[in-house]
């Protein structure tokens, strides 16, 4: 037998549902494996069908689709290497997570998670029966032991393959970002390999599913945990990798190790692929937004620009007699600096249209937020009219501070179909608005420079729906305010923790007091790029009724 193995590493971006489409995808990878003379192509968990499903793999329609398409990948990829793929799987009663190792038109081995992950974004345990432990199975001279995704996070899965005879794993993942992921995917990693001796191939899948984005950053790791290949975060790519038999067992020859980028350019990519993917996978081509002349709007037109192009992406200002003429040049401005369509849309005769509506009915009675939110709602009315008259989805632009507090109008400046900055604390939004000034990369369709002016990220934050408002009318200073919030989400913190901390009290139970009274909000609001692990929707499930306050 042969003391070579070369294993071709599909890193792809497969499409919830779209099952021709995935097969299609594994094809090509599989026929550019048997070109470069692979013993094995390996595909990421679930590719088949795309990743997350969520409860559409509860229906027995879709997963016999899926194992319908599966059966002809598996004939029309015969002749030639291996193909090993993700897919669910129906047996008797039981659905699994299934991946399947596919050799000479018959599987040689399905492989069902044994592990199912049942937090953060995942409840896996209320859509999956858990697989047995599997033993290796073997293509060409390996005997191959692959944990799927979860299993390799635990020791008991690798160690038992490898007492089995296993002498390479190979994981299949789809595993989604969010900050400093990548190092706990390689510290884990590492374990598996120190703890069984043998090299690691670490696989998985790129691209955006709603709020998620798969973000590759694939990898092969030898015994004593030593780097051989690394491919790149967030891009599809194919790697060939190829193992030698040694005295000391297989391993894998050095190949190319792609750079890193640091958290900031993560998050920002995060941002912009998850809108791009989401536009591209819902059938939308162009976006449209409320521009203000404030920072918050003038990023999400910078990512929809990096994302979609700067053609593809129309800005709109609809001033009242509140904005200012900063508000009005600077909008104008971040427009032009971007490249983007600008059209200018005053509010003030509607406004006085439905202010006449309203007035026998508000006899009597003063101005309040009433109006103010009436200025947001007709600006939502106006957009959501132009999205639906040119189609053009509508982003929403409310940062994660906002959100979390409910300072956006439901029906108003909420109104839209994607936000790529919900995750995104206010404190952040001005780091990231200077980090995109300073920086350009290959994957931005924007112009690079100053897209963003300075007077933008500089000036005093206010939503200008009454005289001189400014948002620590409000709200305590979002240096504060985010803190607060990042102990409360984030760190789920008692009120005597963050007390403990230096606030004061009485700033913290405001803050709380409006993030559970917002929750109703956050229930209809747009989904968007997750950041974190406690980003407002599958992350962080809280009742809409909730009369609980912290008493500490």
């Amino acid at each position: 037998m042969s003391n070579r193995f070369r294993l071709t590493l599909a890193q792809l971006n497969p499409t919830v549902g779209a099952l021709q489409a995935n097969a299609d995808k594994a094809r090509r990878a599989w026929e550019e494996g048997r070109a470069a003379g692979a013993d094995m192509v390996m595909l990421p968990e679930m590719f088949l069908t795309g990743y997350q499903t969520q409860d559409l793999v509860m229906k027995r329609a879709f997963v016999a689709d899926a194992q319908r398409h599966l059966d002809i990948l598996m004939a029309d990829c015969a002749d030639g290497p291996a193909l090993a793929i993700g897919a669910p799987w129906l047996e008797g009663a039981e659905l699994f997570n299934g991946y399947h190792i596919l050799s000479g038109g018959k599987p040689v081995a399905r492989i069902f998670k044994h592990h199912l992950p049942n937090s953060d974004v995942f409840d896996e345990v209320r859509l999956y029966a858990s697989g047995e432990i599997h033993g290796p199975y073997r293509v060409g001279p390996l005997r191959i032991g692959s944990p799927i995704c979860e299993d390799a996070w635990y020791e008991d899965v690798a160690e038992a393959q490898a007492e089995s005879g296993a002498e390479v794993l190979l994981v299949p993942n789809g595993s989604p970002y969010h900050g400093g992921k990548g190092d706990l995917r390689l510290s884990l990693m590492v374990s598996r390999v120190v703890e069984t001796g043998l090299p690691l191939v670490y696989l998985n899948m790129v691209g955006g599913q709603d709020d998620q984005v798969f973000d590759g950053g694939s990898f092969v790791l030898n015994p004593g945990g030593k780097l051989a290949l690394q491919m790149p975060p967030f891009d599809e790519a194919i790697a060939h990798v190829d193992f030698k038999e040694t005295d000391e067992g297989w391993r894998a020859l050095d190949g190319e190790k792609a750079p890193i980028p640091d958290r900031q350019e993560q998050d920002y990519r995060v941002m912009v692929e998850s809108l791009r993917d989401y536009c591209g996978k819902t059938g939308f081509s162009k976006v449209l937004l409320g521009l203000s002349g404030g920072i918050d709007s003038a990023l999400v037109a910078a990512i929809a620009a990096d994302a979609l192009g700067p053609e593809n992406v129309r800005c709109v200002m609809l001033p009242s007699e509140y904005t200012s003429e900063h508000s009005l040049e600077d909008a104008k401005a971040v427009a032009n600096a971007l490249g983007c369509r600008y059209d200018f849309v005053p509010i003030a005769e509607g406004r006085q249209a439905i202010t006449n509506t309203l007035a026998p009915l508000f006899e009597g009675r003063g101005p309040d937020l009433t109006e103010e939110n009436i200025q947001s709602r007709l600006r939502g009315l106006l957009l959501m009219a132009l999205s639906n008259k040119f189609g053009e989805m509508l982003l929403t632009t409310g940062n994660k501070s906002e959100v979390a507090v409910g300072y956006a109008t439901i029906y108003g400046d909420m109104a839209g179909g994607y936000n790529p900055i919900k995750d995104l604390y206010k404190t952040r939004v001005f780091e990231t608005c200077r980090w995109r000034n300073a920086n350009h990369r290959p994957w931005m369709k924007a112009p690079e420079g100053e897209v963003i002016p300075p007077r933008v990220i500089d000036k005093p934050p206010s939503a200008e729906l009454r005289p001189d408002q400014k948002d620590e009318d409000s709200l305590p200073p979002y240096e504060i305010l985010d803190q607060i919030l990042e102990g409360l989400v984030d760190e789920e913190a008692s009120v005597a923790d963050l007390v403990a901390r230096g606030f004061e009290r009485e700033t913290v139970k405001k803050v709380e007091h409006l993030l559970y009274i917002s929750e109703y909000k956050r229930f209809q609001s747009a989904p968007g790029a997750r950041l974190t692990k406690r980003a407002f929707w599958l992350d962080r499930r809280y009742p809409i009724v909730n009369r609980w306050r912290d008493p500490s």
